[in-house]
């Protein structure tokens, strides 16, 4: 039977995940309808709650209650980050913007896991609250998304925004996506006038099954759903939550544990930081496939060195601490270059701005279920196949994804995400389309046709 304790730890690391699934559910209708910054400011606020809820705290059940809502505000970050840098960024430095979010991650469990071997609990979760408020001062004083904007009708200030953020060398894009916006608008007009509410309601059925017929909804879910597969079985949730069992099995409990863990944190924050001046280089797929090769011969070779190291089989020159050491490091490498900063990067680029919200909201679900899933698995995977037989699992999850992303994930480096749409589509908007709002779009685009040189907010 669990200890009181035991059980206290097991519920508050599972917390998370229900929170997480519930934060995926709330953030797409605040983000379709009241646009991306106000989901943002509704992301912050119970991460800032939480985080006093910690300092303040006299028992496990305010504690689990904060654990929750910092959940809920992980999960509505998880499926709003990537869309709004994505819809912030130019296409050739998006890559590098959207990697960040990994950096940035990487940064906080070094920071976190510093501060909480030298710090009390409580100032530790003063200084996360006061980095949380920080965020929040950002957010006011950051601009709607140009794209949420043009989708709304709002062009004057899309315009605006879009200049501002991008500069004025890229009104191309700009154009195109005002037009798309258009076509899309008129047509759920027409189909929305002069009707009753049961009327509204049965047209409602039928928009919802012809867009989940649609190529360019159903596609970038289907890609998006084994991409953060891959990229929770690569391993970054388990080697973050379970290090020093790891460091246990793979070199044994007579080094430095606490030592390796931070320089395992030091390294992710490194190779971060390499990834995010190499992606402006390398092409997605290369990249993706690169990594994940990498990340699926370092699961096999720990797999191999920890069964033929518990069977006495390993040759003296391999039972040095070291290679264990080099072994968990590679992995960190893969995990910390490839698996986590490409899911973001490729959830910023692929949904089409229609269904952006609905879409990002529906697979990040399995971002969250996978995290899940691995986190609470870990002790049951390692108690009876041992580390070797829960490395090959992993393995073959990712290799499977891996698979799919090969035939179905197209090149998305420095396209508009105007253009990877169209791709999803098969086509782009025909000249019909465009011709039906080439007056609308040209009145809209030159009228009082302004340059923005301050910050719109």
């Amino acid at each position: 039977m669990l200890s009181r304790n035991a059980f206290n730890e097991q519920l508050a690391s599972s917390i998370i995940g229900f929170a997480l699934v519930a934060g995926n559910f709330i953030v797409p209708p605040i983000m379709a309808n009241y646009g991306r910054r106000t989901a943002n400011l509704f992301s912050v606020a119970p991460l800032i709650i939480g985080w006093f809820s910690i300092i303040m705290a006299k028992s496990v059940p305010v504690l689990l209650v904060a654990r929750f809502l910092q959940g809920i505000s992980m999960g509505m970050s998880a499926s709003l980050g990537p869309v709004l840098i994505g819809e912030y960024t130019s296409p050739h430095n998006r890559g590098a913007f959207l990697t960040m979010i990994s950096l940035c991650i990487a940064t906080g469990v070094l920071t976190v896991h510093t501060m909480g071997s030298y710090l009390h609990w409580q100032t530790t979760a003063l200084v996360c609250a006061c980095i949380a408020f920080v965020d929040l001062l950002i957010i006011i004083y950051s601009p709607e998304s140009p794209s949420w904007l043009a989708d709304q009708g709002r062009y004057d200030e899309c315009k605006k925004v879009f200049r501002w953020l991008r500069n004025e060398d890229e009104e191309e894009e700009l154009q195109k996506m005002i037009e798309a916006s258009i076509v899309v608008r008129e047509s759920k007009a027409d189909a929305n006038i002069s009707q009753s509410f049961g009327k509204k309601i049965k047209s409602g059925i039928v928009y919802f099954n012809a867009t989940i017929k649609k190529k360019e909804f159903y596609k970038p879910i289907f890609i998006m759903m084994h991409i953060y597969t891959l990229g929770q079985w690569a391993g970054a949730n388990i080697l973050a939550a379970y290090t020093i069992d790891i460091f246990n099995h793979v070199i044994g409990s007579d080094v430095n544990i606490a030592l390796l863990v931070i320089t395992l944190d030091a390294q992710r924050i490194f190779s971060n930081a390499i990834a995010v001046l190499v992606i402006k280089k390398i092409n997605r797929r290369t990249m993706l496939f690169g990594t994940v090769i990498i990340n699926l011969i370092a699961f096999l070779l720990t797999a191999a060195y920890t069964y033929f190291k518990g069977q006495g089989m390993l040759p003296e020159y391999l039972e040095n601490p070291m290679v264990g050491v080099a072994l968990v490091h590679l992995h960190m490498f893969t995990i910390a270059t490839g698996t986590v900063p490409l899911p973001f990067i490729i959830a910023g680029e692929v949904f089409p701005l229609e269904y952006r919200s609905l879409a990002g909201g529906i697979s990040v679900l399995f971002l969250s279920t996978n995290l899940f899933i691995t986190v609470k698995t870990v002790p049951f995977f390692f108690g009876t196949l041992g580390i070797h037989g829960a490395y090959c699992i992993y393995a073959a999850v990712v290799g499977y994804c891996l698979v799919i992303a090969y035939f179905f994930l197209p090149e998305t480096k420095d396209r508009t995400l105007q253009d990877i749409e169209d791709e999803f589509r098969g086509r782009p908007l025909s000249p019909e389309e465009l011709k039906s709002t080439q007056s609308l779009t040209s009145w809209q685009l030159h009228k009082q046709d302004r340059r923005c040189s301050s910050p719109v907010v």
